[in-house]
């Protein structure tokens, strides 16, 4: 008995998805539950997980395919089946790759079946005038590489270049075919590689190309002397950490701060809708992260409720999601303001994007160590420089400007935060 391998349900308003990664290979055996394939939307990376026991008899769907809620990926056979096909057959119609294919998929002369290229190895051949027939793939079950490719390419050429041998002196044309061989060869040798962009990576590009066609943003900047909020976190790091299980980070600080200023501006946690301006009564907070497919902004939800351990324990769990795949749409919906940290990589200062429908982003700095006046005398302290990028269209540069003071007081003076004033 054959079981089919469906795309579930992606999430509300998404209807596809690329399958990113087969987790298991056709003739594997597999039990319920396994994960099977990574499908990859343009906000979240989903694993499809087996139906039944059994064994993989089928992929209809190869990595690279568009896929559809409710279509097949594959099919899974009973334990006892013998006919598990141990190669990858054309997909069907339906999951038609993106990637142009060749005109014919068999050689005339021989017959032989054209070999399993990835999307990348074939746009190559394409661009070399090579038939798929002539390769030879070095991947397991035969599949062909960019580097099967460019080998190909540099026996090609060196086969078609003349030897030294036949003539000490070569003619012109001989000259020239070994020039345009060698040319051909460093060409091939070139550090460079085409890469489909993920649909997570096409779709940051589609929002972040969106917020500036849409907003009126404008970004105003201040800097925060951070010995206050060092010295606080440095006195009770130990302390926290033993009776949360989870450090003291800076973030929890900034969280607070941007809510209780959020609160005496409320533009700044508005958006518009059409002919209106919604202002929210709630402080569902992003927090930027850098996974491996690209920047995701989770929500730390009803941050005004929640203490310093909670939302460090939060940003700390949707961090290790983000970064192992398993963020939800529920993770990443909503959101009323967001806070991004290019700190952590070394910047000192930017102009962050705003993250559309919001109005408005925080982005936080690199500390370090600045000649500042203190009490009309030159001081070191550690300095963070800030910026918060609006929409002009909402929140006027005097609601911007006292909101990003705000924040810095709430910095410089942690006890403001806890004492609410």
């Amino acid at each position: 008995m054959t079981n089919e391998l469906i795309v579930p349900s992606l999430g509300e308003s998404v209807s596809e998805a690329t399958v990113s990664k087969w987790l298991k290979k056709v003739g594997e055996s597999i039990k319920m539950d396994d994960p099977l394939v990574e499908l990859e939307t343009d906000k979240v990376t989903l694993e499809v997980n087996a139906p039944v026991n059994g064994i993989l008899e089928n992929i209809v769907a190869p990595e690279g395919t568009v896929v559809f809620v409710g279509k097949v990926l594959g099919s899974i056979g009973d334990s006892g089946s013998s006919e598990v096909q141990q190669s990858q057959p054309a997909p069907q119609p339906a999951f038609q790759p993106s990637m142009a294919s060749f005109s014919s998929s068999t050689s005339p002369s021989s017959g032989q079946a054209e070999p399993i290229l990835s999307p990348a190895a074939r746009k190559m051949a394409e661009e070399g005038h090579i038939q798929p027939q002539d390769l030879q793939g070095t991947a397991p079950g035969g599949r062909v590489t960019k580097n099967d490719i460019s080998q190909f390419e540099t026996n090609r050429a060196a086969s078609a270049a003349p030897t030294t041998s036949q003539s000490s002196a070569p003619s012109d044309t001989a000259y020239a075919m070994t020039s345009a061989s060698s040319r051909q060869v460093q060409q091939i040798a070139q550090p460079e590689e085409r890469v489909r962009m993920t649909r997570l990576r096409q779709r940051i590009a589609e929002r972040l190309k969106e917020a500036q066609n849409t907003a009126a943003m404008l970004t105003t900047f201040n800097e925060i002397d951070m010995s206050h909020v060092m010295a606080t976190r440095d006195s009770y790091r130990e302390k926290f950490e033993k009776r949360f299980g989870i450090k003291l980070g800076f973030m929890s600080f900034f969280v607070k701060a941007v809510v209780s200023a959020l609160k005496e501006i409320p533009a700044v946690n508005a958006e518009i809708d059409g002919e209106y301006i919604i202002y929210k009564n709630y402080y569902d907070i992003g927090v930027a992260v850098a996974a491996p497919q690209g920047l995701v902004v989770p929500v730390v939800r009803d941050a005004d409720h929640l203490n310093f351990a909670e939302i460090e324990m939060t940003i700390a769990q949707l961090g290790e999601k983000a970064r192992t795949g398993k963020l939800s749409m529920e993770d990443l919906n909503g959101g009323t303001f967001t806070i991004t940290n290019g700190g952590v990589f070394g910047s000192l200062m930017s102009t962050p994007i705003l993250n559309p429908p919001q109005s408005g982003i925080l982005g936080m700095h690199k500390i370090q160590k600045r000649p500042v006046v203190v009490d009309d005398r030159i001081d070191i302290r550690p300095m963070m420089y800030v910026a918060l990028t609006y929409d002009h269209r909402v929140i006027d540069g005097r609601e911007a400007v006292t909101f990003l003071v705000r924040v810095k007081e709430n910095i410089e003076d942690p006890q403001r935060i806890l004492l609410g004033v």
